[in-house]
């Protein structure tokens, strides 16, 4: 009998470490671009890093188009308004330069631009037929590794939930990762998005999907996020803390997005599309108490996470155990400035109803350590009011 089950693992090229968002230029020149549809948002202009990208991009004899009109927690008419810029502007390449609302974004461009139709028609698992346009990502957040993942995250604004879109077509070409891009964040974003990284790393290492390879990257996170998170957050001239941020948001990704996620996420992205409530944020009121349902079922996985983030588990009985690490997540969730639970973000017993079919059909369930009921998913969102 084999020892482990057969798995694959995808990524895309990426170059990580200060200036490496210097080679945008040199990387859409290799993929033959004339025209560069540039995606990202007010904030990365105001925060400078666009006028220097399209200095990089001048300088290289390229052309290039921005849209800016991406919000957090990115809409279905964004995505669409994109794809006709793409197509009236004549472009033949896609460069995302922001957070994982602006690189979802621009993944969903890259699908309509090659398929046609709707950005809602390719909700699931593997259902895009063509590979969209070449796509390079400069993150600018160290949480959500869209710019290495498998994932996009749309808001249908219709029915009010965060469809989830899974494929090896949405993996970028190239991701140029490069920590000094965070330095210009808010404190709070950095603790949001340093706990999404927490949560993908978690969720890859009990995901029914986990395999050893992902599992050495899932918990060099953990232990990256345990030291330099509160240190990233505290310090804004810790360059050291960004760049190690930076480097377990990488670490993760490469985990999470081949081995997927579990029930926080898919009931986070519910939260996102019904409330419009930060990703990040979602996922650290969820953590903690997902967590403590899942527990049973891969006690020992869980443990080994207790261990990355400095729990001493040594003699205690498997409910002290789970106690213990549930409690430093709250601890830490808390530190990073994440207070109360979701009862204080508007979610009450009647939201619940609405948020729970959508978190219970959610991708990311599938492959949760513990089968998770439409009646469990109400009562883990009823424990994180």
């Amino acid at each position: 009998m084999p020892l482990y089950d057969l798995r694959k693992f995808v990524a895309p090229e990426f170059i990580f470490g200060i200036g490496a968002r210097q080679r945008a230029g040199f990387y859409a020149r290799n993929l033959q671009a004339r025209r560069v549809l540039i995606v990202t948002d007010p904030g990365i202009i105001r925060a400078g890093w666009l006028n220097e990208l399209l200095a990089d991009l001048e300088e290289c004899g390229l052309q290039s188009v921005v849209f800016h009109d991406v919000t957090p927690n990115p809409r279905d008419y964004e995505v669409m308004a994109g794809t006709a810029i793409y197509h009236d502007e004549g472009c033949d390449v896609i460069m995302a330069l922001g957070g994982g609302s602006v690189i979802d974004c621009a993944k969903g461009i890259g699908i309509v631009a090659a398929n046609g139709g709707h950005i809602l028609d390719y909700e699931g698992v593997d259902r895009i037929p063509q590979p969209g346009p070449p796509l390079i990502c400069i993150p600018t957040t160290a949480g959500t590794a869209a710019d290495i993942s498998q994932f996009a995250i749309i808001n249908n604004t219709v029915q009010r939930y965060k469809i989830a879109i899974v494929s090896k077509s949405v993996v970028p070409d190239v991701s140029l990762v490069d920590p000094e891009t965070i330095t210009t964040l808010d404190p709070y974003l950095i603790a949001c998005t340093g706990l999404d990284t927490l949560t993908h790393a978690i969720e890859a290492y009990v995901s029914t999907a986990n395999s050893p390879v992902l599992d050495v990257h899932a918990l060099a996170a953990i232990e990256l996020v345990r030291d330099h998170l509160l240190p990233a957050v505290s310090n804004p001239a810790n360059l050291a803390a960004y760049e190690n941020m930076m480097l377990a948001s990488l670490h993760a990704g490469l985990a999470f997005s081949n081995a997927s996620l579990g029930a926080v996420h898919a009931m986070a992205h519910s939260l996102g599309g019904y409330l419009d409530l930060p990703h990040g944020e979602s996922n650290a009121l969820l953590l903690e108490h997902v967590l403590r349902f899942n527990y049973p079922a891969a006690e020992e996985r869980y443990q080994r996470i207790g261990q990355a983030l400095g729990v001493s588990l040594a003699g205690a009985p498997a409910a002290v155990r789970e106690k213990q690490i549930t409690k430093l997540l709250q601890n830490l969730r808390k530190a990073c400035g994440v207070h109360e639970g979701l009862a204080a973000r508007g979610v009450n017993a009647s939201t619940i109803a609405d948020l729970a079919p959508p978190a219970s059909r959610d991708a990311c369930l599938f492959t949760n350590p513990r089968r998770a009921s439409l009646a469990d998913i109400k009562t883990i969102y009823a424990e994180a009011l």
